[in-house]
């Protein structure tokens, strides 16, 4: 879908017009996904790749992605340009690195792919006037990003979109995405960030669970943020998913699941990740070096009550696990934690955010000595306010506190309305 943004903004009867367009039809079926059968939902690359690439041939073209920009086939495709004669001049690597061998808050660093010998640079952290400086050193004229999002706003990808959308917008470079489903669907959720709070975890007020695909924020952000950057995108093609649903989670999707990084390792991880992504900003384990990363979650002398008072909540969607572990890195590495792991039993009920919110109001009661924020207070970048963290040290109960965002959520839900390209 083409969206010329001056005559988008200039009228807001295109808004439901563009909600009717399709993007250009694809010219085969994909393959059967092994294991799976035939996907019933088809991710922009792939309508692409059908085509032969030919919406790409010609330009100069920048692919900003990483594992996760993979066809149906599993072949990259950044090698899928290539072997169809149309290699990409610079592929862009986001955090954990183009082809995503680094740690949370690591990348790659720059050098030429082995593979497709098309030079990588890494763009993890970088400023938009160095991400501008990239663009024009490799003269783009056609920027690509191609990266699975999980739904939440401190998920850096997204950002590394919008940066790279600022510098293409700087060098009149057009902007195409091709999109993939949110795999925790569409609905949004969670506060929205405070301007005053902007960081590489939340860069521009959008809620915690914002329930958009990659296509739609970059149509929000194209509309909403980029003329406060003194920019505009004369194009921005976003190469829908065609067959997904907002209703939809990722295993309704019949896709094969790529981790988007390394401690993002299953769909259920993304699931539960909009809200218990929190207890990164406490002193608790939120499971990295475990098997099950943010499903478990625990500390040192953490024992049976935290299961026992969870269950008693009777949370809709959700189980909870009594268990014991030993992390492998990160917080209490080889040290035994207790504490619980979350089972999401039915994703339609399941509310993550809130969820978290009684496993740190509940934990907070239980382990008054064990319990506490992280001494950055890092816990008001994650939830984009010092809210959520003053409100649950004055003792507020979770209704109060998911009641204190209600009025918020509720307007950016209506403001991301015109932006939506799936029913």
């Amino acid at each position: 879908m083409t969206v010329n943004r001056r005559s988008f903004l200039s009228t807001s009867a295109l808004a439901g017009s563009l909600l009717a367009t399709s993007a250009t039809a694809a010219a085969a079926s994909p393959p059967d996904v092994p294991g799976r059968g035939r996907p019933r939902v088809r991710p922009g690359a792939d309508r692409l790749a059908a085509e032969g690439w030919r919406r790409l041939a010609g330009r100069r073209v920048g692919v900003l992605s990483n594992p996760t920009g993979v066809l149906a086939d599993q072949v990259h495709v950044v090698d899928s340009l290539v072997q169809a004669g149309s290699p990409p001049v610079a592929v862009f690597g986001p955090e954990h690195g183009f082809r995503g061998s680094a740690q949370a808050g690591g990348s790659e660093g720059d050098y030429t792919d082995p593979r497709t010998g098309v030079p990588v640079y890494d763009v993890y952290g970088v400023g938009i006037d160095k991400f501008t400086e990239l663009l024009r050193k490799a003269e783009i004229d056609t920027m690509v990003f191609d990266i699975a999002d999980v739904g939440s706003r401190f998920y850096t990808y997204i950002w590394s979109m919008y940066r790279a959308m600022v510098a293409a917008a700087r060098v009149g470079a057009s902007f195409v995405v091709l999109d993939r489903p949110n795999p925790v669907g569409g609905a949004a959720a969670g506060p929205m960030l405070d301007p005053a709070y902007s960081s590489g975890v939340g860069l521009k007020p959008i809620v915690q669970q914002h329930g958009m695909t990659v296509g739609e924020l970059a149509r929000y952000f194209a509309a909403e943020f980029l003329p406060g950057e003194g920019v505009r995108l004369d194009e921005l093609d976003v190469v829908t998913a065609r067959g997904w649903r907002r209703d939809q989670v990722f295993a309704e999707t019949g896709l094969a699941w790529t981790p988007p990084s390394p401690n993002m390792p299953t769909p259920d991880t993304a699931l539960v990740y909009p809200g218990t992504c929190l207890f990164e900003g406490t002193v608790f384990s939120e499971g990295r070096g475990t098997t099950r990363p943010f499903e478990i979650l625990g500390a040192p002398e953490v024992d049976w009550r935290w299961r026992e008072e969870m269950t008693s909540l009777d949370l809709p969607g959700v189980a909870f696990r009594e268990c014991y572990y030993v992390p492998t890195f990160g917080k209490f590495t080889g040290e035994t934690c207790g504490g619980l792991q979350l089972t999401v039993t039915d994703p339609g009920r399941f509310d993550a955010i809130r969820t978290a919110v009684d496993l740190i109001v509940t934990a907070r009661r239980l382990y008054p000595g064990l319990f506490a924020w992280r001494e950055d207070n890092f816990i008001d970048l994650l939830t984009g306010s010092d809210r959520f963290r003053t409100m649950v040290d004055a003792g507020a109960t979770t209704d109060e506190v998911v009641g204190s965002w209600r009025a918020e959520l509720d307007g950016f839900t209506r403001k991301r309305q015109p932006y939506l390209l799936y029913r």
